[in-house]
């Protein structure tokens, strides 16, 4: 065998690791999908990828047909040969994940003291399956009741202020805010608003544990 045809029949050989299979799982789809559009936008043949890598066109061929399971020492070889992080390869493999959409105008009401005198608390969406995560709310005040509800939680609260003017408690402390203003506090204090100076008021207010 000529020192040319060895080197050949060495790319063709996976690496350790690497196995063909007639059926395989969804990552390895993932995988062949980034390498092609990697490959594709950096304007490299399979050709040259192969020789970039020390894989054989083959193989190359192989992988972006997700008919073969990569080991870790191909995937870095792609990788090198693309100039992108190995984990780029793996982008769009974890899809299963919980997302909630809320579109302008939308998101549940939810009924808290004060409601029925001019406050509205929308929700701005949650994540079932996670036990501590964040809520995001959007408050409006549009009635300047005598009904201020003062409330307590765990965690802390992030307030944005969007639009009018209003005096904010948090425990003994008070804090005029007004359109762009921040403030972030421990839920644990008594807070809420206490004079409302300029109407219709508007914030988003985000709790987290």
């Amino acid at each position: 065998m000529t020192t040319e045809r060895a080197e050949k029949a060495e790319t063709d050989v996976p690496a350790v690791g690497d196995v063909d299979a007639g059926a395989l799982g969804p990552l390895e789809t993932v995988i062949a999908s980034q390498v092609k559009r990697h490959r594709i936008e950096a304007e490299i043949s399979a050709a040259e990828l192969a020789n970039r890598t020390g894989l054989s066109k083959a193989m190359i061929s192989k992988i972006e047909s997700a008919s073969t399971s990569s080991s870790l020492t191909t995937l870095q070889r792609l990788a090198n040969g693309l100039n992108i992080p190995v984990t780029a390869l793996f982008q769009g493999a974890d899809t299963e994940r919980e997302a909630t959409l809320t579109r302008a105008g939308e998101g549940s009401v939810t009924v808290r003291s004060g409601t029925r005198h001019g406050h509205e608390y929308r929700s701005l969406g949650s994540l079932n399956r996670r036990e501590r995560a964040i809520g995001p709310t959007l408050v409006t005040l549009t009635s300047a009741s005598d009904v201020f509800p003062q409330f307590q939680h765990a965690g802390t609260e992030f307030i944005y202020m969007l639009e009018g003017r209003m005096v904010y408690g948090h425990g003994s402390y008070e804090y005029e805010l007004g359109p762009g203003d921040s403030l972030v506090f421990e839920g644990e204090g008594p807070h809420g608003p206490l004079r409302l100076v300029e109407l219709p008021i508007r914030f988003l207010a985000v709790t987290a544990p």
